[in-house]
């Protein structure tokens, strides 16, 4: 069974399958550095994943793209914080033209499930 969660025309924020949290791409629109928008996209991701039935310690895989790579030290700096020890994900990190020009930051998640 297929479970949406938040479901609009274009996309659902949450989309369960076997086991499985798919979260939309999450941004951080408060602040204007790296930091605050990571702080923020990861506060985001962590409602969803609760909503999901699920936590980031069942994070199973993060894509997250930025703006400028140059950014990269300043996410990470947030990003180490927050990932619990023994429980990072598989990651990948890229830089992409993301869908308005202030966002630095957007990050899409993909978790285990109860």
């Amino acid at each position: 069974m297929i479970e949406r969660l938040h479901t609009g025309q274009r996309m659902s924020k949450i989309v369960k399958h076997n086991g499985t949290a798919y979260l939309c791409g999450q941004v951080g629109n408060a602040g204007d550095t790296v930091a605050e928008q990571t702080r923020e996209c990861i506060r985001r991701i962590e409602r969803l994943l609760e909503e999901a039935g699920s936590s980031k310690e069942q994070i199973l895989q993060v894509v997250i793209w930025l703006a400028d790579m140059a950014d990269f030290a300043e996410m990470n700096a947030v990003w180490d914080v927050w990932v619990p020890e023994g429980h990072a994900p598989a990651r990948a990190c890229g830089e992409a033209k993301l869908a308005r020009p202030e966002l630095k930051v957007e990050m899409i998640v993909t978790a285990a499930c109860d």
